[in-house]
């Protein structure tokens, strides 16, 4: 069975699920996250852009997230 964003890539039709966790409001990425990150690199500025949120505040995101990331690491 295909998933929500599967089918939206595939037929090339933006997503209007607005309760689907991955549901953004971004329509140059069918409104999906995952779609949108299937792009390739992106600059922290491209980033932002999609979310609506700065280049900084995108920083500060992927430095907790790598924080997070060495830890759990650094435990098994």
């Amino acid at each position: 069975m295909m998933k929500c964003f599967e089918i939206h890539k595939a037929c090339k039709i933006d997503c209007n699920k607005r309760e689907c966790k991955y549901w953004i409001d971004h329509t140059q990425s069918m409104n999906c996250t995952l779609i949108a990150s299937q792009d390739g690199p992106m600059t922290l500025q491209e980033i932002g852009d999609i979310f609506g949120v700065t280049r900084m505040r995108i920083c500060q995101l992927e430095k907790r997230i790598l924080k997070k990331l060495k830890s759990t690491v650094s435990r098994e």
